[in-house]
């Protein structure tokens, strides 16, 4: 043991090895796998154990002590992390040097020598080891190692140095006091080092008993809760620590609350209730989260309101392009604000109840001049009811056309906190109004959680999707937003959970929904609808210019100078790869041609793209929108209406073909109970007309078959029977409907033509494909202005409130003037008598 040694090194970081400990470690530094290959390379697979003197990552030689541990490796596993392997402690070696080899420590280590006892039978040092053994073994038993493991390792283990090292690897040291023991090459110093620290441990044990032993008498038989509880609280006494010390920072925050009254008895019985009880219960719990979340809420905080309606026109037009109607009404709210805000503040009422001095004189029969009694002034509440509440808007249209992001603009118009949840799905009362406290897992409403994460009082709050509601038996949360958006009632909004009213007066209600019908009518009454129609194709384009494809190239890691998008390109995506009437899936296909461009530039395919029409195919496949065409001439029995969805409208061919019957009507396409109710009136003026018609009596001997293609997707609504009018007329009376003409409208059996919805939808749908003529009731003139200026220019539009009137305009050869349907000729005849259709 003499000669020197040269082998690797392992740094241990807060541990020592002793001589005759096996010990796991868990190595993953480089330097230390280098080290661990090295030693297995060897015969005896020997290494270094050292400490280091610091607990860092890099380990210089420095930072090693001198002494450490001989030791082998033992069985090891592999991981992704490192490696796992057991230590074999053989003998203390002193480092004479520290040198790096191909990343990794080398020591040239030298044998410590120990020094035995001079005289082993010594009395003295004979009583030291025999009562370091006993206090082990007590040490060992009372720490729960079995009485027969512990018997086995004293009867094992004989020489002193051997045991202490033994002993000193199983005691909770900290790493200076281990490595003390390991430097300590007196075998009779380290066993005096060793026995002092098991008595420190048996200490420790002993206090804790003590302290067990104390509970137990000042508990007596009560309940294991309550033992756990006293037991924590003489622990915490010992370690001279308070448990009220959270309990009086929660008290002085709820005492720095401006409470409402009625909040400020509910809190300041709950916190009593919370100092009987203790802080550990299960109920303590549960109390303490309520004080906590009363703490939390914005009782009297408010943002600071910027009314500048000029700033607040700006930033719309900043953040959005076309919604004209949209942002004229959001200007008139926010400038009804501002004028209010200005009436308040110039207006200073007097105290409520004082009486104000008398203005006026009467005079009575008498000649005696006599002042008016005093009135009193209006109280302040009065006052300020009198400038009004804040509305509630309803945002309603399709998806994609910017209602959440007009909110989020209001909000920064204001400089108010902005705050959205959404709505769709909620099925259970308790996600708006919350869980009373007496359940497991309580916890507040939506509303409150939303006010909490606001952090002020008045912020704009967005219900998205208020129009999704769901009822089931846990309640009907459409009826418990009936508080919380009613102006007149939200100031004393109760939560379950609060148990307390909070003000939501001040807070700017927006509401959005994509169908008004699915809205219940009380909760209707209580919001101001804001209708978002569609964005024409125009407006598309020039919304992809400002928004869609800056941001989409940003997202796709790309710059202007490596990708552009020709107007020709964007058009096909929008005619030819979505069929919406907002942006949202324009915006997907936009962000796909970018990562496709980007694919290619990342793979030094190419370094520019400039996506034109014919690119558009090639990176996107096959168009996923076919839409309806203009019919190419003009047909018997086919008649151009128009419709629209949720995504844009669009026109149709309605169908009527007469067949060998029994003159009955047949009816397909998945029509629904309104749209079947128009076919028959239709059918049934035209049984009453006939004549006029040039239809033969004969004619309606025949059956009709009456087809509205696209089979597979139901249909329904008043609005094409003006459409199945002109088809069924047509082919009963061999008349060609007009290709170029597209109608819409509702029928009645005198002839009327009622209004209808979706004007403005229709009508560009009729404009994409490709139709300059429209038919529309008179009663929807006044839709008309919904139309961009560059769609009206384009267009011929008839306004008819009769279907006399209107059949002239989509049947070949129809006349209509001083209130009459004229057809100069049937026909089948090149000319004839004129005849009259009265109305």
């Amino acid at each position: 043991m003499s000669d020197l040694l040269h082998i690797p090194v392992i740094p241990l970081r807060e541990a020592v090895l002793f001589p005759g400990v096996t010990s796991p470690i868990a190595a993953g530094r480089p330097g230390t796998l280098r080290a661990i290959e090295a030693a297995l390379k060897t015969e005896d697979k020997s290494i270094f154990v050292v400490s280091q003197r610091e607990n860092t990552e890099d380990v210089t030689p420095e930072l090693l002590y001198a002494m450490g541990t001989v030791a082998t490796i033992g069985p090891m596993q592999r991981g992704p992390s490192g490696m796992r392997l057991l230590l074999n402690g053989a003998h203390r070696g002193i480092a004479m040097r520290y040198e790096e080899h191909d990343g990794y420590l080398v020591a040239t280590v030298r044998a410590a020598e120990e020094m035995s006892p001079i005289d082993p039978e010594a009395p003295a040092f004979a009583a030291l080891y025999r009562e370091t053994r006993e206090r082990a073994g007590e040490l060992g038993r009372r720490a729960g190692m079995p009485k027969e493991a512990v018997q086995q390792f004293l009867a094992e283990t004989k020489e002193p140095g051997r045991f202490a090292d033994l002993v000193a690897g199983h005691l909770d040291l900290k790493p200076a006091a281990a490595q003390k023991l390991l430097e300590a090459l007196s075998v009779e110093e380290r066993v005096r080092e060793v026995l002092l620290h098991i008595q420190r441990q048996i200490a420790v044990l002993d206090a804790q008993e003590d302290i067990k032993s104390q509970v137990q008498e000042e508990l007596g038989d009560r309940q294991r809760e309550m033992f756990l509880r006293q037991q924590l609280k003489a622990i915490q006494r010992e370690l001279g620590e308070d448990a009220r010390e959270d309990l009086d920072e929660l008290r002085s925050k709820l005492e720095a609350l401006d409470l409402p009254e009625v909040a400020r008895k509910e809190v300041d019985r709950e916190l009593a209730r919370l100092e009987r009880m203790g802080p550990e219960g299960m109920e303590a719990q549960v109390i303490r989260t309520f004080l906590e979340t009363m703490t939390e809420l914005p009782w009297k905080a408010r943002s600071e309101e910027r009314l500048d309606i000029n700033r607040a026109s700006e930033i719309l037009e900043e953040d959005h392009y076309a919604l004209g109607d949209v942002k004229d009404r959001i200007l008139e709210f926010l400038a009804v604000r501002l004028l209010r805000s200005r009436a308040a503040a110039s207006s200073e009422p007097e105290p409520a109840g004082e009486a104000l001095p008398p203005m006026l004189e009467v005079v009575d029969d008498a000649g005696t001049v006599a002042p008016l009694e005093p009135v009193e002034a209006p109280s302040p509440t009065l006052a300020k009811d009198s400038i009004g509440r804040n509305p509630i808007l309803l945002f309603v249209g399709p998806p994609g056309v910017g209602k959440t992001s007009v909110a989020q603009s209001i909000a920064r118009a204001m400089s108010r906190e902005y705050v959205r949840i959404s709505l769709g799905g909620v099925r259970d009362e308790a996600d708006i109004r919350g869980h009373r406290r007496t359940y497991v897992g309580a916890m507040p409403g939506r509303i409150i959680q939303g006010m909490k994460q606001a952090g002020t009082k008045n912020p704009v709050f967005l219900l998205d999707e208020v129009d999704k509601l769901g009822v089931s038996y846990q309640g009907d949360p459409g009826a418990a937003l009936l508080e919380v958006l009613d102006p007149a009632q939200n100031d004393t909004f109760t939560d379950h959970y609060l148990g307390v009213p909070f003000d939501l007066s001040e807070v700017q209600f927006i509401c959005t929904a994509n169908f008004l019908q699915n809205i219940p009518i009380p909760l209707q009454d209580r919001m101001e609808v804001v209708e978002f129609a569609g964005y024409t194709e125009g407006e598309k384009l020039e919304i992809a210019r400002r928004y869609l494809i800056p941001r989409q190239t940003k997202q796709a890691g790309l710059t202007g100078e490596q990708i552009s998008f020709a107007d020709d390109a964007v058009q096909t995506v929008i005619s030819h790869y979505t069929r919406e009437s907002g942006v949202r899936q324009l915006e997907r296909e936009i962000g796909r041609l970018a990562r496709k461009v980007a694919r290619r530039i990342a793979a030094e395919e190419v370094e520019r793209t400039d996506v034109d029409a014919d690119q558009v195919g090639e990176l996107l496949g096959r168009p996923k929108v076919h839409p309806e065409h203009a019919a190419p001439a003009d047909q018997i029995g086919v008649a151009t209406g128009m419709y629209y969805t949720p995504v844009g409208g669009d026109i149709m061919f309605v169908e009527a073909s007469p067949m060998p019957g029994k003159g009955e009507l047949v009816l397909t396409g998945q029509l629904g109970d309104v749209m079947k109710e128009s076919a028959r009136a239709a059918w049934s003026y035209a049984r009453a007309h006939g004549a006029e018609l040039f239809i033969e009596p004969k004619a309606f001997e025949q059956d009709v078959h009456i087809h509205v293609p696209a089979g597979a997707i139901p249909k329904d609504g008043p609005s094409a029977g003006l459409t199945m009018a002109t088809a069924l007329v047509s082919a009963l009376s061999g008349r060609p409907a007009r290709y170029d003409v597209a109608m819409t409208g509702e029928i009645t059996l005198s002839g009327r033509v009622l209004p209808i919805g979706g004007v403005k939808e229709k009508v560009l749908g009729a404009v994409r494909a490709g139709i300059a003529t429209i038919v529309l009731p008179k009663g929807n003139e006044a839709d008309l202005e919904d139309l961009p200026d560059e769609i009206r220019k384009g267009l011929t539009l008839h306004l008819v409130s009769e279907l006399g009137e209107a059949l002239a305009h989509t049947l070949r050869g129809g006349e209509f003037s001083e209130g009459r349907l004229r057809f100069p000729s049937p026909p089948e005849a090149g000319g004839g008598a004129p005849r009259q259709l009265r109305h």
